[in-house]
């Protein structure tokens, strides 16, 4: 059964069915093991690195399956700091400002509320994924028998951090040029999820904000477990409430977050959502103005802008794989200053090279702040290409398909670059001719039987033409 819960990247699952408080204290279990044995194998010998953090959303499971988890940790022999309801990214400040082994969250993200999960960070908040320790996690927790194991006494106590947290993402936001301007008007649709709770203690209420802000909430009410919408902001449909409220309220930005808040996609004043790429050249330059010379890491599957503006404001730009376990590596690897996903994700080096909604948000809005610019006039130079945005194609022998793909356009006629960093890239985005103009980059699902093409071009001649044919190779357009 553990094997149906156990993703690339985390834990996740139907409630109770595959995913239930048996399987939570197992994986409580084999987390303990594994991040005390990790901590200990680095030499880190402070008292402080037999301590878990673990949080939890506000899915009506998460108590109980928390609670689960919290009791195998300490079966285990592990210490839990439990800081209750929180946002994801709240755990990876925790994990660091108390320089813990390692923390968990109990949330299954942007999944519908019958779902539920494990999010588990190590050291320093470094994710733990299928090839960073899940599969040990997996192993540990398959293999321990409840009945017969000696409980190992770990202490548990709760942890009241909003203080120190709220402190550190209001470091990001900076409204000073602001001052005699009227506030800066935001809409925030919490999507019922983490941002409900984290945002009026971190950037205060509809009637109690940070100076120099205005706060109009949708769908804050979390009490209830359940969602207006799916908490998914990738999805257009689920931001049309935070696009009517900027055009209905004449806002300067709208958020909308996902259910566990740690990612959240912008809203400019013309009520038009705004490609997480995008978002991604505006940040990146202003983290170059403090950071002169840095690195920039960007999802591959960004428009060429996002490397060009980086180099043209003297940074150095990093194309990373999809995932936040890849792009936080690269982070640390590069010493970059910022990083930035289409999914919505976006990596600070002043927050532990971690993501965060809470501080994308403040960012952008210290951008407007800076600029006394509109959101929609920042944007607008990175928005000089065609894109197609992320098509699927359901196709069995996705190797196959990316085998011929390779082969059509390695030939003399193409004369393609192609790499595989992250699925498969074929860029001829430089070339001159009929031929060039273009670039596009086709990934496999991890699993559904699914190719996953984003297709960018010059223009939308070059655009069209491409698509048609590439698309053929694909096998067959998911309209969803």
């Amino acid at each position: 059964m553990l094997g149906k819960v156990f993703k690339a990247y985390d834990v996740r699952g139907t409630y109770p069915d595959p995913l239930n408080e048996q399987m939570a204290w197992q994986i409580g279990y084999g987390s303990s093991r594994f991040l005390l044995g990790d901590a200990a194998a680095a030499g880190e010998e402070s008292p402080m690195m037999k301590n878990i953090v673990v949080g939890r959303d506000m899915r009506k499971s998460s108590p109980s399956l928390s609670e689960a988890l919290i009791k195998g940790v300490c079966d285990q022999g592990g210490n839990v700091l439990d800081v209750g309801m929180v946002d994801t990214s709240f755990i990876y400040f925790a994990v660091n400002h108390l320089d813990c082994a390692g923390g968990i969250m109990c949330t299954a993200s942007h999944n519908p509320p019958q779902y539920n999960g494990f999010k588990i960070s190590k050291r320093r908040a470094k994710p733990v994924g299928e090839a960073t320790g899940l599969a040990d996690v997996r192993k540990f927790a398959a293999t321990v028998d409840k009945q017969t194991m000696t409980p190992a006494g770990g202490r548990h106590e709760k942890r009241d951090l909003w203080e120190a947290y709220r402190k550190h993402v209001l470091s990001f936001l900076d409204l000073s040029k602001r001052k005699g301007k009227k506030p800066l008007k935001v809409v925030i649709d919490a999507s019922n999820g983490m941002a409900g709770t984290m945002i009026p203690k971190v950037f205060g209420s509809k009637k109690t904000t940070v100076d120099g802000l205005e706060i109009i909430e949708i769908n804050f009410d979390n009490s209830k477990g359940e969602f207006a919408h799916e908490p998914n902001p990738l999805v257009a449909s689920n931001v049309k409430q935070t696009q009517d409220a900027v055009i209905a309220n004449k806002a300067d930005v709208g958020f909308c977050y996902d259910g566990d808040a740690d990612r959240c996609v912008a809203v400019d004043e013309k009520g038009r959502i705004i490609g997480c790429d995008l978002l991604t050249s505006v940040l990146a330059k202003f983290f170059l103005e403090k950071h002169p010379g840095s690195a920039v890491v960007f999802d591959l599957r960004s428009t060429k802008a996002v490397s060009e503006d980086i180099t043209k404001a003297g940074g150095k730009p990093v194309r990373g794989r999809v995932g936040h376990v890849f792009m936080k590596a690269a982070m640390a690897e590069h010493k970059a200053c910022f990083g930035g996903e289409l999914s919505g994700h976006f990596y600070f080096s002043q927050n532990f090279n971690a993501d965060s909604g809470a501080i994308a948000m403040a960012t952008v809005l210290s951008v407007l702040a800076s600029t006394g610019k509109t959101l929609s006039d920042l944007v607008a130079p990175a928005a000089r290409y065609v894109q197609s945005g992320e098509i699927n194609f359901q196709i069995e022998d996705k190797d196959a398909a990316l085998a011929r793909l390779k082969e059509h356009f390695a030939t003399a006629q193409w004369g393609a670059t192609i790499d595989e960093l992250d699925g498969v890239t074929i860029d001829c985005f430089s070339k001159s001719g009929p031929n060039g103009g273009w670039w596009c980059n086709v990934r496999k699902s991890n699993t559904e039987p699914l190719l996953r093409l984003n297709l960018e071009a010059k223009d939308r001649k070059i655009l069209d033409a491409m698509y048609a044919q590439i698309a053929p190779m694909l096998g067959t357009k998911v309209d969803h």
